[in-house]
């Protein structure tokens, strides 16, 4: 019997062994190595993909103390990757400090590719990165968080929709909420690539293809938010946003608000377009109380509808941590969102707020 085996045959043997491995918990860190930018902690992982079968990476940090740790769920920016290490590295800091798990998975990489941008893979990869954790590492599913900016935000804002049931609370700042709304908004001007992005994400302009148009539709949060009403949800962004602040017109996360909440705690269109236009709000309006975690960011506009929040904050196209991350502290898997955060925990840290979505 001839027991020689090519170069070939022994590569793919080798892959079909650790596609096995992965997907039953026992092939953990493939690469240990220190990524650039990130704490030492932090190494990078890969784990199976259901949707497609491919070994797809993140980047991880495991808890040290061996009972059930909350585990933060960090997302990357729209032309970012899991190895994006600019304001996303501050959730690995929170993590290694209060000693929760963190993960930062890939979801597909940057959003100009059929693959990414919030299709059926995106949402699977996420879900997949959680049970990889959860199988590996002792995982309190109780505190299951989730948080991003720009890109991130879409995706988070999209989880909380796809996946309710999954998180414990979910922070999104500065999101997207509507694909084609916003393929509208950046057809023209300083900003015009993420329109590129999008017609390259959906295959052609969603005004002239009726497929493209369905894609939108598919990878907007707005689809199903609706199924989230029932997530703690946190929206965020600065009121200089869409304009000279930045790519994403804040109108998305009041739009997104009023998918979530019922009908009567609904913000009035003719209201977010005024807000918006004016970057102000309209005369006579009441402007809520100083929020501390918000630092020297006052709010400017606040409604809360049970467990779904959003907030105008003065500030552009960004995420303040401090906020995000302190909120998400509080709050527990199919317990009411807790609103007000009586203790902060400050970073020992040096926190640098970055702008996103680049």
């Amino acid at each position: 019997m001839n027991t020689r085996i090519d170069a070939s045959a022994l590569s793919s043997l080798t892959a079909a062994i650790l596609v096995s491995l992965t997907g039953s918990g026992l092939a953990k860190e493939l690469k240990d190595t220190k990524t650039e930018g990130w704490p030492e902690q932090v190494k990078e992982v890969k784990y199976l993909a259901s949707s497609d079968k491919t070994l797809q990476p993140m980047l991880l940090r495991a808890a040290n103390d061996k009972s059930k740790r909350p585990l933060l769920v960090g997302l990357h920016s729209w032309s970012g990757d899991y190895r994006q290490a600019g304001g996303e590295v501050v959730y690995a800091r929170w993590c290694i400090e209060k000693d929760w798990h963190f993960i930062h998975p890939n979801f597909r990489g940057p959003n100009w590719t059929a693959d990414a941008c919030g299709s059926d893979k995106v949402v699977k990869d996420i879900v997949d990165a959680v049970a990889y954790m959860k199988k590996n590492h002792q995982v309190d599913t109780d505190r299951i968080y989730l948080i991003g900016a720009s890109g991130g935000g879409h995706a988070s804002l999209l989880m909380a929709g796809r996946v309710p049931d999954m998180w414990a609370g979910v922070s999104a700042w500065v999101p997207i909420s509507d694909v084609q709304v916003w393929w509208e908004q950046k057809r023209t001007g300083s900003h015009s690539k993420y329109a590129d992005h999008i017609e390259k994400s959906v295959g052609g302009r969603p005004d002239e293809v009726e497929s493209a148009m369905r894609e939108c539709v598919k990878r907007s949060p707005l689809t199903y938010l609706d199924k989230a009403v029932k997530v703690n949800l946190d929206i965020n962004a600065g009121v200089t946003d869409g304009h000279a602040g930045g790519s994403v017109p804040f109108t998305h996360s009041l739009h997104a608000f009023n998918r979530v909440v019922p009908e009567r705690d609904r913000i009035p269109r003719g209201f977010i377009n005024a807000f918006y236009r004016r970057q102000a709000l309209p005369v006579g309006s009441e402007k809520p109380e100083r929020d501390p975690l918000y630092g020297k960011k006052s709010v400017l506009f606040r409604k809360v509808s049970k467990d779904t929040r959003v907030t105008i904050f003065e500030g552009k196209h960004e995420i303040i941590h401090h906020a995000g991350l302190n909120w998400l502290a509080r709050q527990r898997r199919g317990k009411p969102a807790v609103w007000t955060v009586e203790i902060e925990y400050h970073l020992k840290t040096e926190e640098s707020e970055s702008e996103s979505g680049k």
